[in-house]
């Protein structure tokens, strides 16, 4: 057993596997790689959070059902131009059950149901911050690609935590800006952030994405520099400006809408998968033997949204009402009636009632900063929760050093000023 965490366990064969597999994704690289102790307790820590980010989502109703783990599976299957049987044989030559495989992919689904119904209830954008980023943007599309180093602070830092937190970034500064350790290696070392395994890679971001503060520091910066210490709300930055790109966007941007209408029948605690089904396919062949559409929407539809309209769902894009109902909808011809398509809301009852060329730049750029700024807003809230909720567990070690610490999983010693400097 590596850990207890509130009533779940992390087994010892779990830790083993998933530090196996960062060391697989660093293979030829492994000079990045921390010590395998330090490496151990930063993979733990991140077993720690998946585990309590899985109870807390079953925990407030978030459900996954076998159907839609199969479905994510056979994604990751075809992505990979394999069959099941070949993904089952691929696991067992890499050590791993497929029983194994199918709880964390499930995890992996709760854990983004739970962020998704986080996103839905603590985010919000409004219509000024949208206006004043599109103003700010002054035509520019640039973009910058970052990383960061975190070494975190507790709410309600002490003094002294402050100042032992101070040490630690001005010695990791040192150490990168001496060339002792690269970015990347002393984010996989020293960084408290969820993705230091990943050498603290931020991706992309335009300046609305960024804090207004350190959005003017990439004005002035050169690709592959570094910042002092920055003092956030979570604790000590350094952010590295690794790259900058101009992604504006010229001239028309023409996509293809559809006008549509449906039926739902929802899947919930009172309605299986089997009976939605045959509802819905009762429903359609109500529609097929001559009934209003309009009528059966208005007498039998679970959306209450498009229940009054007719179930007009008005113009949208293939990919807004996600894969399954969009692919659906681009195979029919103009009003021609769908069978039943499974979705996650349950099943619906689509007419297609036309299609139309237009032109989304305008639009499509609103949208762009409202997801970005929405992503930003996300990201912070998102973090504080997941500190909250980390401070909150019973975290019980039973292996490496954190074991019989009494602050577990942190390591604080980094020289200030490195040996022989």
């Amino acid at each position: 057993m590596a850990a207890v965490v509130d009533e779940d366990v992390i087994l010892k064969t779990e830790l083993d596997r998933a530090v196996a597999n960062i060391l697989s994704q660093y293979a030829g690289r492994s000079e990045q790689l921390p010590p395998r102790d330090v490496l151990e307790r930063q993979v733990l820590e991140r077993l720690i959070l998946l585990k309590i980010q899985v109870a807390q989502a079953q925990g407030t109703g978030v459900r996954v059902t076998d159907q839609e783990v199969d479905q994510a599976i056979g994604s990751i299957a075809q992505s990979n131009k394999l069959s099941i049987d070949q993904l089952r044989q691929q696991l067992a030559r890499d050590g791993s059950s497929y029983t194994d495989f199918r709880t964390s992919i499930r995890d992996e689904l709760l854990v983004q149901r739970l962020r998704q119904r986080f996103a839905q209830t603590r985010v919000s954008v409004s219509d000024a911050e949208i206006d004043a980023a599109l103003k700010a943007q002054a035509n520019t599309g640039t973009q910058y690609h970052l990383a960061h180093i975190l070494i975190a602070l507790p709410e309600g830092a002490t003094p002294e935590q402050i100042a032992t937190a101070q040490k630690k970034v001005d010695g990791v500064k040192t150490l990168i800006a001496k060339g002792e350790m690269d970015f990347n290696a002393a984010a996989v070392r020293y960084s408290d952030s969820p993705n230091a395994l990943e050498g603290g890679d931020l991706g992309w971001r335009s300046l609305d994405e960024i804090p207004a503060a350190f959005g003017e520091m990439m004005k002035s910066m050169k690709a592959g520099e570094v910042t002092d210490p920055i003092r956030g709300p979570s604790g000590f930055q350094l952010l590295k400006l690794v790259e900058v790109r101009d992604a504006s966007q010229s001239g028309p941007q023409m996509v293809t809408q559809y006008h549509a209408r449906h039926v739902l029948v929802r899947i919930n605690d009172t309605t299986t998968e089997a009976q939605a089904k045959a509802k819905a396919e009762t429903l359609r062949a109500r529609i097929a033997g001559g009934a209003k559409f309009e009528d059966v929407v208005k007498e039998s539809s679970e959306d209450l949204g498009t229940q009054g309209k007719g179930g007009d769902l008005g113009w949208f894009t293939q990919d807004e009402f996600g894969p399954e109902f969009g692919g659906a909808v681009a195979a029919l011809a103009d009003n021609e009636v769908s069978q039943p398509i499974h979705t996650t809301a349950g099943y619906h009852i689509v007419q297609r009632l036309g299609t139309r060329q237009s032109d989304v730049a305008d639009q499509s750029k609103r949208a762009q900063v409202q997801e970005t700024i929405g992503r930003r807003k996300l990201e912070e809230e998102w973090n504080r929760f997941l500190r909250e909720k980390r401070g909150e567990a019973y975290v019980d070690f039973r292996v490496g050093k954190a074991a019989d610490a009494s602050q577990p999983g942190t390591e604080t010693t980094v020289p200030a000023k490195p040996a022989g400097g």
